[in-house]
């Protein structure tokens, strides 16, 4: 950004070399401006409900993905490649957000859909994640719209009833199959992860014979790539996929 007005011209020697001190002060505080700036819009302004709106018990973010189907990602070039949309901390802003989002049912190619507490990233790696899991079901096509809204609401709704333990969700549309799963904090506790999945049969009406896989993230992320399309194929062979009515 250049100074609002130029520097005088002055024929005195003396007078040249204030021009010049009065300039390098001017260019360090014009420095120190930029970089405030940059502090400053670096730092988000807090989501709170606003005025006679519903608050939830906790903030929430959506993110989208998408990536080339078949190239392993590092955890780099992942976290690269998640899109923040936004984030809400009532029942009406969820709304706002979701009433314009393109439901997963629509989406083309490798894509993912995640919602998980403010603050969470949605990485295996994340602090929040790190020595948790996720409990995962693999959909035919044509369910995974219905299923991710029903998901999405009990998690904002508290219908788990496991305190923190929940940190997200995501929906992930394939080629041949659509998959959704609920990540938790903490892979040991066996107690959480069967009410979680016990909720989850309840909130989807899933049929008693509903493969659910368990999966902590210390396991996937031993596994090559970011569920590379050689799990896929071998979990294909043997997993049947969901055929809700």
């Amino acid at each position: 950004m250049n100074n609002k007005f130029d520097a005088l011209k002055d024929d005195d020697s003396g007078d040249h070399d204030q021009n010049e001190e009065n300039s390098t002060q001017k260019d360090g505080e014009k420095e120190k401006m930029e970089r405030d700036k940059n502090q400053g819009s670096s730092k988000r302004k807090a989501v709170v409900p606003g005025p006679a709106e519903h608050p939830l018990q906790y903030n929430y973010t959506f993110w989208y993905s998408r990536r080339t189907p078949g190239r392993p990602t590092s955890s780099q070039s992942y976290e690269q490649n998640i899109k923040q949309i936004g984030t809400f901390a009532s029942v009406e802003q969820f709304w706002r957000f979701y009433s314009h989002m393109v439901r997963p049912g629509d989406l083309t190619g490798h894509s993912d859909f995640h919602l998980f507490k403010e603050g969470i990233k949605p990485m295996w790696e994340d602090d929040a994640n790190k020595n948790g899991g996720k409990w995962i079901i693999r959909l035919r096509k044509g369910l995974a719209s219905r299923c991710w809204e029903n998901l999405i609401l009990a998690m904002l709704g508290e219908q788990f009833m496991v305190g923190e333990e929940i940190c997200g969700a995501v929906v992930s549309v394939r080629f041949q199959e659509d998959i959704i799963s609920i990540w938790n904090k903490t892979a040991s506790d066996q107690a959480t992860t069967a009410r979680i999945r016990d909720t989850l049969r309840r909130v989807l009406n899933l049929p008693p014979n509903t493969i659910m896989e368990y999966k902590t993230h210390t396991d996937s992320i031993k596994m090559p790539g970011r569920l590379g399309p050689q799990r896929l194929l071998f979990q294909n062979l043997w997993k049947p996929r969901l055929n809700v009515p």
